[in-house]
């Protein structure tokens, strides 16, 4: 971990509680500037910065998706994955309601309500990965083999051309 000073959310006390090693990433927010925004001021090719996105199905229950900064998720090819109708992102209220954490802050790690999760199976392939560490402008640095072994998450192949 970076000695830098850096918030304690309930992300990063599930990451120390499993020993898991992480860097600390704090960059100015900014309201809509997504992943671009944020790999830009960390000097990091986009592709590398995992979106963490709330998501839903047709009887409102809940999901997580992690996908590449620079895809978007096939939401159609996700709900024939899951054998249901549709998959939508969840309103904004709700996703914050469900993850605990507050759009544009929303980890996958240490969420209010205990979700599955889904990951691009091509974020494997990266040697180091940006994720959110559970507040507005603050990415983690760690390797998506310890996001695999903390989250055990359903590997899909649903990324779609941002």
């Amino acid at each position: 971990m970076s000695k830098e000073k850096f918030p304690m959310t309930p992300a990063i006390r599930l990451l120390l509680k499993h020993n898991i090693t992480f860097t600390s990433h704090l960059y100015p927010y900014q309201e809509r500037g997504g992943t671009a925004h944020s790999a830009h001021c960390l000097n990091v090719d986009e592709h590398c910065v995992i979106k963490t996105l709330i998501m839903e199905d047709e009887r409102r229950q809940p999901l997580i998706v992690l996908m590449h900064g620079d895809r978007k998720v096939s939401t159609k090819e996700l709900a024939r994955r899951q054998e249901v109708k549709t998959i939508t992102s969840c309103d904004p209220a709700v996703a914050n309601k469900h993850s605990g954490y507050q759009v544009g802050g929303t980890s996958p790690f240490g969420t209010r309500k205990i979700m599955p999760v889904y990951m691009e199976s091509s974020i494997l392939d990266l040697p180091q990965i940006y994720i959110n560490g559970g507040k507005r402008g603050f990415l983690i640095g760690m390797t998506p083999t310890e996001v695999q072994r903390v989250l055990q998450p359903t590997l899909v192949e649903v990324a779609i051309e941002g």
